[in-house]
């Protein structure tokens, strides 16, 4: 099929019709512009050929078969509304064609300019003939019709645009106007206007200026009508017919529109690859001209190919997975009716999954006139990675981490993940177990083992912990609106703080912590628009020296509001509490902690809150309260960050609003294509005792 639109002149009350292709689109890419026409190879002489002109008698035998742009067309009334200073001069022997229009030069001299075949008069005394000059191009008389997507196309396929900011000379100049005024002619029969009149000219340059003044002086004429549309075969379709025809717009009545009467057919197309049809054809839409009717007649040829439901899928090669854990991604069931965009779900899901380099599926037919199978052809990607990171906080230190993973190693999905942490403050070492599409489609089941010692100004902890979790999550290629985690831990920590006076305390811990947030973002990593809000609930049960339980509850909110395409006002809030015991009953590490960056930034890392003996050490609590404002101004693919952060941590059940802490500063973006690279450098606005002056922080992926 074509990406084109037949156009057949039909003459009236005449059996003979002339064909050729005319592609109104045209218009892939601003050089084809510059592409000649190819005139068709003269086919062998047929019976029903047009006679030759008859010897010794100067007329030619009528010409049924002539293409359309040189059959003479009748005279269209609108042809007579010429333009105001379109009207040529009284015509004798002494002066230029009727078709030529008399051009006033610097120094007095006049030059005849065609308007009619752009040919220059290169007799006529023109000042600068064979002066290269610069020139602007205006077009005249079509206000009317000419939307955005015509001036567009004009703008990136004319050759007179294309190297308007370079001198030419006449000829040059005259020979871009012809190229120019046809393809004015297909831009306006593309819309519908067969019988437009096309007159340029060359002016020298208006008071003021240096540049010659190319115009185009045209009147559309008539814009030609459907007179019937026929869209043949989709009776074939049964009681899906009415449903398909309603998806191809053009209709009886409507003007000759080629980009209308594509987008009809691509629409039908797609309509019919959604209802049922993988192997349907929609022909390439014909038109029968009439010009002395102004009309034309549109067909379409359809070839449903059947109705079919989906079948079986079929792997190939089923090292990565096989064809049943192919169909727990799938959106669809078995029996259900064949949609190509679930097959296009499909395919990208099979790409998000990170072990493939490449994937196609493709439909065939069952064989029993119901169903159309899938074949599944995937080329395996690189299954294994390492991994580093550096990063830099103030109150956190240096910090490097190393990462070894296979995305694969318990098939289907089945990734394990080794990594290793060395910093400042923290030393860690854990193995992960994640399965993606565990039993249906975006389930991801984790399992995490790991060792950690963390020594920080707030405590220091030596922990073993278990844990295992379901959720729901978002990637790069799917964000999800919802998202949701349930999962269990167990947990035993060897901790001490500023409470224990620095003797150690062991804590058993028990915990089933349940997520849910809603993401309605435009981005995972960089939002310019919308909001997100999200809760978590965590029911824990400690044992130290007796057995008690309490439950932590965090809110968050953040908001992004775009102002200009540059700037993005963003707004975040963060609630917390503990719910039951005591702060100096509740394990160090399970606490609530404020300040850093991805806290207050201008603080050191969990710095924010009450304090406690001789090292003025923080203490946590057990409620947390959050703001965060800044303004993100892009630059290319830089930007930079205004931002105000307040919070306060409280051994209260609810936070205390008046000993908030703030922070303010500058940041500066990188964006890359996997997400911004940010560097935060803030200060305290009212420190406590020991807050230091200035704080930076460097990470991937915007604040919040």
């Amino acid at each position: 099929m074509t990406d084109g639109l037949r156009i057949i002149r039909r003459v009236s009350g005449c059996p003979h019709t002339a064909r050729l292709i005319l592609a109104p689109l045209l218009f892939a890419v601003p050089c084809a512009a510059q592409a000649q026409q190819t005139p068709p190879a003269e086919a062998a002489p047929e019976p029903d050929q047009p006679l030759q002109a008859m010897p010794d008698i100067g007329v030619d035998w009528p010409d049924m078969g002539q293409a359309d742009n040189v059959t003479p067309l009748p005279e269209d009334p609108a042809a007579t509304q010429l333009q105001a200073g379109d009207t040529a001069p009284p015509q004798s022997d002494a002066q230029p064609t009727a078709d030529a229009q008399v051009m006033a030069t610097p120094d007095g001299a006049t030059d005849a300019v065609s308007t009619n075949d752009n040919l220059v008069d290169e007799g006529a005394n023109f000042a600068d003939a064979g002066e290269e000059r610069r020139y602007t191009v205006q077009l005249r008389g079509i206000d009317a019709i000419a939307d955005a997507q015509f001036t567009l196309r004009f703008d990136e396929l004319s050759v007179l645009r294309q190297v308007q900011g370079k001198s030419a000379n006449l000829a040059q100049i005259n020979r871009r106007m012809k190229e120019d005024s046809e393809l004015l002619d297909r831009l306006l029969r593309a819309k519908g206007y067969y019988a437009a009149r096309i007159r340029s000219a060359v002016a020298a340059p208006p008071p003021g200026s240096d540049r010659l003044a190319v115009s185009f002086d045209i009147v559309p004429g008539t814009q030609y009508l459907l007179e019937s549309v026929d869209v043949t075969g989709l009776a074939e379709t049964g009681e899906r017919e009415a449903d398909l025809r309603a998806a191809f717009p053009p209709k009886a009545g409507d003007p000759i529109d080629a980009d209308a009467i594509l987008t009809g057919r691509d629409a039908l197309s797609t309509k019919l690859s959604e209802s049922g049809f993988p192997f349907a054809k929609v022909d390439e839409p014909e038109v029968r001209i009439d010009h002395e009717e102004r009309n034309g007649d549109l067909d379409i040829i359809v070839t449903p190919g059947g109705f079919r439901r989906f079948g079986a899928i079929h792997v190939g090669d089923a090292a990565l997975f096989d064809a049943h854990h192919v169909q727990e991604i799938a959106r669809f069931d078995p029996g259900d009716t064949y949609m190509a965009s679930d097959v296009e779900d499909l395919r990208r899901a099979i790409v998000a999954t990170g072990l493939v380099s490449s994937v196609s599926l493709t439909p065939r037919d069952a064989g029993d006139g119901e169903h159309v199978d899938l074949d599944v052809a995937m080329r395996p990607a690189p299954l294994r990675t390492i991994a580093g990171e550096l990063g830099y906080g103030t109150g956190e230190g240096y910090r490097a981490e190393v990462s070894w993973q296979h995305r694969n190693l318990f098939p289907p999905e089945g990734a394990a993940t080794v990594r290793g942490v060395i910093g400042t403050q923290e030393q860690t070492a854990s193995f992960t177990y994640r399965r993606n599409n565990f039993k249906r489609r975006d389930n991801v089941l984790t399992g995490l083992v790991s060792i950690s010692n963390i020594k920080r100004d707030a405590y220091d902890a030596r922990t073993i912990n278990l844990s295992a979790a379901i959720e729901r999550q978002s990637n790069i290629l799917f964000q999800k609106k919802w998202v949701w985690r349930f999962g269990g831990e167990l947990i035993a920590s060897d901790e001490a703080d500023a409470f224990s006076g620095g003797a150690r305390r062991t804590f058993l811990i028990a915990a089933v912590p349940v997520s849910l947030t809603y993401d309605g973002s435009d981005d995972l990593l960089n939002p310019s628009k919308g909001f997100r809000l999200g809760a978590r609930v965590s029911p824990e049960l400690s044992f130290q020296n007796t057995t008690f339980g309490y439950a932590r509850v965090q809110v968050d909110g953040s908001v992004y509001q775009p102002m200009t395409e540059k700037v993005v006002v963003a707004a975040r809030a963060r609630f917390g509490t503990i719910l039951g015991s005591t702060v100096d009953q509740i394990a160090p590490s399970r606490r609530f902690y404020a300040g850093g960056g991805a806290s207050v930034r201008g603080y050191g890392y969990q710095a924010i809150g009450p304090r406690y003996g001789e090292d003025d050490d923080p203490v946590g609590g057990k409620s947390l309260a959050e703001f965060s404002l800044e303004t993100r101004v892009r630059f290319g693919n830089f930007g930079v960050v205004p931002f105000v952060d307040a919070g306060n941590i409280s051994t209260s059940f609810l936070p205390r609003f008046r000993d908030l802490r703030i922070g303010a500063g500058m940041g500066v973006r990188y964006y890359s294509n996997f997400g911004p690279i940010r560097v935060d450098v803030g200060t305290p606005l009212n420190p406590q005792p020991g807050d230091p002056k200035v704080a930076v922080y460097v990470s991937l992926g915007q604040a919040f």
